[in-house]
């Protein structure tokens, strides 16, 4: 597959197009935005259809092949909100807390990027380990951890008042217990101990369906884009090129880590994807709670303005050559 014929899989996919309506429609002042119920409806449907979907995958998947690529998705949790908080120190302007913050979204996981890239390499017939959702899964939870630790913990050592001290039960029942976890997990759950007829029989609501409210889901996320154009501008351009960047190298390594641990060109893909995708669902809500000064937008601005776009469009494409590549 050359790669010219890759990008344009990715460019005219209904997903992709979609999201660039959504963007047109801010541009042009016309609210394309989905009203707040069916915005949490998708959210659910996508947590909870991945993870059913990943789960009945699982019945096909030993747990000697999942070994070494869990253990490397954990590491890549921890090493990434690590290498984004050092990386983020080159814009001064940032406080410790922000950087934290920002840290704490690269560390963790977009499901909707990574729902993307498991269509993209579906519609190009590209074979993926059934165990991905699993690697989604353990991603989202130590980036965020590490990434709160590590603003906590700078302010300790600077004795700077950055706000009240992190209540990790708290924050630990937020990550864990929060929807993203919750249905992710209970879905694989459910779909690993359900019987082939009863996969059958939900298959037409969560796997069929899944392709068509996703575009749905992406439209009303290029409307969210693009209207946060304006704020990255005012923030300033070292954290749009970090927002570029840092993931783009993020999910480069994280290709190749894929490779190393013998995942298929699929399966480096996604685990690149993964390492290259920063939240905007879960993390949010975890670090108001553990760092209620933080300033969100600009976590928010740089992940869904500026990463999740470049991820969607040019980034999926271009992990997966390095995945041939490195293969």
């Amino acid at each position: 597959m050359s790669t010219w014929s890759i990008a344009q899989a990715n460019l005219t996919s209904v997903g992709v197009l979609a999201f660039l309506l959504g963007l047109l429609g801010s541009k042009v002042k016309s609210d394309l935005r989905l009203p707040e119920p069916i915005y949490a409806f998708l959210s659910i449907y996508l947590l909870f259809g991945i993870g059913l979907k990943g789960g009945h995958s699982l019945k096909t998947v030993s747990f000697a092949d999942f070994v070494a690529p869990g253990l490397v998705t954990l590491l890549c949790g921890v090493l990434i909100p690590v290498a984004a908080f050092f990386s983020l120190k080159l814009i001064r302007t940032l406080s410790d807390v922000d950087r934290g913050s920002i840290a704490a979204h690269y560390g963790s996981t977009s499901l909707v990027t990574f729902s993307a890239a498991l269509l993209f390499m579906e519609s190009n017939d590209i074979f993926v380990e059934g165990f991905a959702p699993a690697l989604l899964t353990l991603l989202e939870v130590p980036g965020l951890i590490v990434g709160i630790y590590l603003a906590n913990s700078s302010r300790e050592k600077k004795n700077i008042d950055l706000g009240p001290s992190v209540s990790w039960l708290e924050t630990l029942k937020e990550v864990l217990l929060g929807k993203t976890i919750l249905l992710l997990v209970g879905g694989m759950f459910i779909g690993f101990i359900t019987s082939d007829s009863g996969f059958a029989k939900v298959r037409p609501l969560f796997i069929d369906l899944l392709t068509g409210l996703l575009a749905l889901f992406l439209l009303h996320l290029g409307y969210l884009a693009g209207t946060s154009s304006d704020e990255i501008k005012r923030v300033g351009r070292r954290l749009g090129l970090f927002a570029i960047v840092f993931p783009l190298g993020s999910g480069v390594v994280g290709t190749l880590a894929g490779n190393l641990v013998g995942l298929s060109i699929g399966g480096a893909t996604i685990l690149g994807v993964l390492a290259a995708s920063a939240s905007y669902i879960a993390a949010p809500a975890a670090v108001s709670i553990a760092l209620p000064r933080a300033n969100l937008s600009l976590a928010l601005m740089s992940s869904i303005g500026i990463t999740f776009p470049f991820n969607l469009i040019l980034g999926i494409p271009i992990y997966y050559k390095f995945a041939v590549l490195f293969n």
